[in-house]
């Protein structure tokens, strides 16, 4: 042990970190036949197991991007909207992820729902959002959100934490409660268009199940399992 350090005063070995997943799985037969259907289904019972307080922020996604010389970055973003032409979050252009993105847009998410031994990950490329879609939900995040959209130059350093609130407080000034915000023209959405969709479930004795989706060139999906 080191010098000065008390047994106290380390932390947890996570080598010996365990969790017993369940004996249920996922078949073939249980997936639909769309993945963004079957996203659906489990982002549904995410969402029920958010309300009884076993999911924190069901569309808490880790984000995965990398720039033109493949080097990664990762957060983790929220969820706004999900149809059949894949997921949709908004952000800051100017941000590392939207600067990343500029210049390669191939993208990864992961949903880690972890109570509830799931993970679904998915591979595919990302574009902007068009203004008047960007725009339309803009009108729906709250005021302070609207101006936090303007007084944050994303990823950018700053001096200290009292130059992001002085300018938070100018805005606040400018365009007081029920006064519209204007949509920063840097700001906007990204949709990803998914080429793979994973589903994974954790099972006993690290034999996961894996369901994967692929995106083939006539439109439809190939379904393949993976080993764990």
């Amino acid at each position: 042990m080191a010098e000065g350090l008390d047994e106290s005063d380390l932390a947890p070995d996570p080598a010996a970190m365990r969790a017993h997943y369940r004996a249920e799985g996922l078949d073939e037969s249980d997936l639909a036949p769309h993945p963004m259907e079957q996203f659906a289904r489990w982002f549904r019972q995410a969402a029920q197991a958010a309300l009884h307080g076993f999911v924190h922020e069901p569309n808490a996604m880790v984000v995965s991007t990398a720039d033109a010389d493949g080097r990664p970055s990762s957060r983790t973003v929220l969820l706004k909207q999900y149809d059949e032409h894949g997921f949709v979050f908004y952000t800051n252009y100017g941000s590392r992820k939207g600067r990343e993105l500029a210049e390669n847009p191939y993208i990864s998410l992961l949903f880690p729902w972890h109570p509830l031994a799931r993970q679904v990950i998915v591979t595919g490329t990302a574009r902007r959002t068009g203004r008047d879609e960007t725009a339309a939900y803009f009108r729906t995040r709250p005021h302070g959100s609207q101006l936090g959209a303007w007084a944050s130059t994303q990823s950018t350093v700053i001096d200290s934490r009292s130059e992001l609130d002085s300018t938070y407080e100018e805005l606040s000034a400018r365009y007081p409660e029920g006064e519209q915000v204007p949509v920063p023209p840097h700001w906007g959405g990204f949709r990803i268009a998914p080429q793979s969709v994973e589903f994974w479930q954790g099972r006993e004795n690290r034999l996961h199940d894996r369901l994967r989706y692929v995106a083939e060139t006539d439109g439809s999906w190939r379904r393949e399992r993976l080993s764990p």
